[in-house]
């Protein structure tokens, strides 16, 4: 795929643009989105992934426009699952539901900016170490086996990452909030707020997720154009995602186990395809048509079977009590 520079730039242009009129709007007027505005921001941000992926379908041919929608959804299934430990920085921190818009926002645009860095130095690496893949390919395996094992557990609480742990320590911070400030005065000296402390954690931790993401969506497709590009547009609308989200991600009980069948499936195929590049006869290509097949069939299944069993579920409990009330002795009134 031949991106000219003028692409680039465009592209560029056009992304920032987008995320700058979004903070705009949010830090403009701080509040809690309601439902109908959450939806219409994603239907937003969705519609515009589409269209850049029919617009590579067109331009570019059918192979990159599903490279574009493979990688993207998988990104944005990734994200979804990511969610969850955001609701956990934002309960540990106790940051007001108003500001929480502008937290999510600073979040996402740091863990934008270093995903970036993330993919060009991994573009780098890969062009020269082509075996890189074969690495790429063992870990996403481990991080499936970890899925599975984590998703037959407890939820665990949100831990502290080391460049949070530095930030806290180096910075001068008060333990309270103003407003939506990041900085403050106390006493005539200028210090930093909670508030930057929450924004540093969200943007580091989802530096953390794109571990098991940024593998992933290279063993869709090696173009660093549509990978930076399925990232921006999967980063893109989580923010609104996350105000509709939490009781969702409650229902989505397999919602590991699908992921983890998900980067299972993309680690294979980064390990077969990376055979078949080296001569080895018996190691298939798997054309990105069926990856997007599988990966959408996948998570498709997974949301279907979670809501089935969460409704079994609360049929159960709700057949439990009234057993229970029914079971109970009718006690004799004195007429007295």
């Amino acid at each position: 795929m031949n991106v000219p520079l003028w692409l680039w730039v465009v592209t560029a242009v056009g992304l920032t643009a987008i995320i700058c009129a979004d903070f705009y709007i949010v830090s403009r007027n701080p509040h809690a989105p309601t439902l109908k505005e959450c939806v219409l921001w994603i239907a937003a941000y969705v519609g515009l992934a589409v269209l850049f992926g029919l617009a590579i379908l067109l331009f570019e041919g059918p192979r990159y426009g599903g490279e574009l929608f493979a990688g993207w959804i998988t990104e944005y299934s990734l994200s979804v699952d990511n969610l969850f430990v955001t609701m956990l920085i934002m309960v540990s921190f106790a940051v007001r539901r108003e500001h929480q818009q502008k937290v999510l926002s600073v979040g996402i645009v740091i863990a934008l900016v270093l995903r970036v860095i993330v993919v060009a130095l991994g573009s780098a690496a890969i062009a020269e170490f082509d075996w890189l893949f074969y690495l790429f390919g063992a870990f996403l395996l481990y991080t499936a086996v970890q899925l599975v094992i984590s998703g037959s557990g407890e939820e665990e609480e949100f831990k502290e990452n080391v460049m949070l742990r530095a930030a806290k320590k180096v910075l001068p911070a008060t333990e309270r909030y103003d407003g939506a400030k990041l900085t403050t005065r106390v006493d005539g000296r200028r210090m930093f707020t909670p508030m930057l402390i929450v924004m540093i954690a969200i943007g580091t931790t989802n530096l953390l997720f794109a571990v098991d993401s940024i593998p992933a969506i290279f063993g869709l497709t090696k173009e660093p154009y549509l990978v930076l590009t399925a990232n921006a547009f999967a980063l893109m609308g989580l923010r609104q995602l996350y105000f509709i989200i939490g009781g969702l991600i409650e229902r989505l009980v397999y919602l590991s186990y699908g992921l983890a069948v998900v980067l299972g499936f993309i680690g294979v195929k980064l390990v077969v395809e990376t055979l078949n590049h080296h001569g080895v006869r018996w190691a298939p290509e798997i054309p990105i048509l069926w990856s997007l097949g599988v990966i959408i069939g996948v998570l498709v299944l997974t949301a279907m079977i979670s809501l089935w069993k969460v409704r079994r579920d609360t049929a159960k409990e709700l057949d439990e009590v009234t057993s229970v009330e029914s079971e109970e002795p009718v006690r004799d009134v004195d007429p007295a």
